[in-house]
């Protein structure tokens, strides 16, 4: 037969021949052509966006996920290829050996990745057709938008997808081509059972990984919720990636060396084979393991930031929009009993309770905070040293709060926004003001421990008679001469939240929203429900982002360890094979077999839940940044997610060893 016609049936024989490591590769393909024609498909559809402004929040998140989850699947299809064409070394040697010149090993490597590329795409785009809609219906639930959006197939997501995976295999194709075109057959033939030389530099390697690690915990755990939080995020995973990699290569090597020094445990049978097939390929090891280790501390953080995002989305909504509706207005131009009348006609009109009716007068100064005194702004003064000051009287502050304080004199009450102060006096504008209590709450004005800018202050004092007092204070340090108009200009704030959900509220609100803008000396408004949606959007769209990032990195972990226990498996299969001719049983090859996989098993895990535990304070303080404070809801979700990955882990990974082990028998 004509070589030129035999090539693409060697080529789709082959493929199939090497099934055991050639399918889950396309199942990772295809999984991966799925996960990316989603977010093709979603971003360009124009009913998401077309009709529902706040839908551009989700939009604009998923289509940043979109390219960051090319960039993701760019290396990982490309390691993994690597390992495809290792385990065939020694058939391209045994092909030229039998007369193919390496031009046409080259052809049916096209063939074998032509025929891997059209598998996997139209597996991929089936996929995507059929699931893609149940994504889109995913994406409108975390998001809040309406379900009747329609999801349209999209062929400008099939044209981005092809050419993405055109180009992963086109690399991969060249890759494959350059390790056959430079090595000699005899030695394509031993390639696949080469040994690996030991790394060199080791103490560099173990001070420089120790370093860069410690470093980026020091960058995680010193983090503060501030402009630079996101910056500093990426540049600690950076380090610890390169900390964990230069950690494994160096401590595996010291280890094992170390085993094999001590002649009374190296020489026995069940640890002479661990031991020495883990020296024979140290490098992999320690890249295989360093990528499980960091995959996994990917699986386990994506999915602590997605659960704690999913579970605070609604306390998020609340602490940054605390009324479902409300409008401001000057002092004193509304009074109480016109305001809870209105609410009450719409009550009866809606049949709809309102749990809080809030109507308090306040004042507001924007000053310069150096230390616990608050003073006239400077010129030139730094953003992060400006303040804004809430002044409340005692009465409104009781009634809002349902308390009963008593304050004497100057004394005060004290909220700050972020963290407590502990302070015992402030100085106001040159005034001195006990702080009688520095308290943790005051409705509408929630405390966040962590706060990005923590730039506000409420400050409780005794009655009317106080407030004017700070406000003349203000008046004389800021040189306004017309003090008796600046005590006239405080506000008045009317907020309503009503029972129930969201989603049933909105008519009430609407209507109730109309009323205030048509009252006497309105200055602004502010609905509670549209802002909440909003945000909803634009964080759900994050959470949407998170779930398929999780199961991308999940199939990555699973995919580097399958294929850590067939390269080893068949690395190991020829030692096993000799040990049972020299005497050693079946239980002694299990036992054998048991404590390498254990060994393997637990060290990239103890660093996945170290790195986990270093990186919740950058991840609490992420979190934060974007508006959730709940530290108990994240250590709740920590402990939950790291106890559910110990288990799932440790299934998949004796899923993975029953492979290894039927290799080695």
């Amino acid at each position: 037969m004509n070589k030129w016609k035999l090539l693409p049936q060697l080529a789709r024989k082959a493929v199939g021949q090497n099934g055991k490591v050639y399918y889950p590769y396309m199942m990772a393909g295809i999984f991966s052509v799925f996960t990316f024609f989603a977010f093709s498909s979603i971003v360009y559809n124009e009913e998401l966006i077309k009709d529902l402004p706040k839908a551009a929040y989700a939009w604009m998140m998923l289509s940043i996920g979109k390219v960051l989850l090319g960039i993701i699947l760019v290396p990982f299809l490309y390691y993994a290829n690597s390992f495809l064409i290792k385990r065939r070394t020694r058939e391209f040697g045994l092909y030229s050996i039998l007369g193919l010149e390496k031009r046409h090993i080259g052809i049916m490597l096209f063939w074998e990745t032509l025929l891997l590329y059209l598998g996997v795409m139209c597996g991929g785009i089936l996929m995507g057709s059929i699931l893609s809609k149940l994504l889109f219906l995913l994406l409108l639930k975390v998001t809040g938008l309406p379900l009747d959006l329609k999801f349209v197939f999209s062929w400008q997501a099939v044209k981005d997808t092809a050419l993405l995976f055109g180009a992963i295999f086109f690399i991969n194709l060249a890759y494959a081509l350059f390790q056959v075109g430079r090595s000699k057959p005899v030695e394509l033939l031993s390639g696949s059972k080469k040994g690996e030389k030991e790394p060199k530099l080791i103490a560099v390697y173990g001070i420089l990984g120790a370093v860069l690690l410690g470093l980026g915990y020091k960058t995680s755990v010193m983090s503060e919720v501030n402009s630079m939080i996101f910056t500093d995020f990426f540049l600690a995973v950076f380090l610890v990636i390169m900390g964990t990699y230069f950690l494994f290569t160096s401590g595996s090597v010291v280890l094992l060396r170390g085993l094999k020094k001590k002649k009374g445990f190296y020489y026995k049978p069940k640890n002479f084979v661990t031991v020495s097939g883990m020296l024979y390929r140290m490098k992999k090891n320690a890249a295989s393991l360093s990528n499980i280790c960091i995959f996994s501390t990917m699986v386990i953080i994506t999915l602590i930031c997605t659960l704690t995002l999913y579970k605070g989305l609604d306390g998020m909504g609340l602490y940054t929009y605390p009324y479902d509706v409300w409008a401001e207005y000057g002092e004193g131009d509304i009074d109480r009993e016109t305001a809870e009348a209105k609410v009450t006609e719409l009550e009866d009109e809606y049949g709809r309770q309102a749990v809080r009716k809030d109507l308090f007068d306040y004042m507001r100064f924007s000053c310069q905070k150096e230390e616990n005194q608050f003073g006239k702004k400077r010129q030139g003064a730094r953003y992060e040293d400006i303040f804004t000051l809430y002044f409340l009287t005692l009465e409104d502050y009781n009634r809002l709060e349902n308390d009963n304080k008593m304050l004497e004199g100057n004394q005060i009450l004290l909220l700050s926004e972020g963290k407590d102060v502990g302070y015992e006096t402030i100085v106001f504008m040159g005034m001195e003001l006990p702080v009688a209590e520095e308290i943790n709450h005051i409705y509408p004005f929630p405390k966040a421990g962590k706060d990005t800018f923590e730039t506000e202050f409420v400050i409780v004092v005794k009655d009317d008679a106080a407030l004017n007092t700070c406000a003349e204070a203000f008046a004389k340090e800021n040189g306004i001469t017309d003090v008796e108009d600046f005590l006239d200009s405080g506000y008045q704030r009317l907020g309503v939240v009503l029972e129930g959900k969201d989603g049933n509220k909105k008519a009430f609100v609407n209507e109730l929203s109309v009323w205030m803008q048509a009252q006497e000396g309105f200055t602004g408004v502010g609905n509670g429900l549209e802002e909440r949606s909003i945000n909803k959007a634009m964080f759900g769209g994050l959470l949407f982002i998170g779930i398929l990032f999780g199961m991308i990195f999940f199939m990555c972990l699973i995919l580097i360890m399958y294929y850590k226990q067939i390269s080893e498996g068949y690395e190991d299969q020829d030692s096993f094979a000799i040990m049972q001719k020299v005497g050693m049983s079946d239980k002694e090859i299990k036992g054998t077999i048991h404590r390498q996989i254990l060994l393997v098993f637990l060290l990239p895990l103890a660093g996945a839940v170290m790195h986990t535990c270093a990186g919740m304070f950058m991840v609490e303080n992420l979190m934060a940044a974007l508006g959730l404070y709940d530290s108990r809801l994240m250590i709740l979700m920590t402990a939950l997610v790291c106890l559910l990955f110990v288990f799932v882990y440790g299934i998949s990974y004796l899923t993975t060893a029953r492979t290894y082990y039927k290799i080695v028998r």
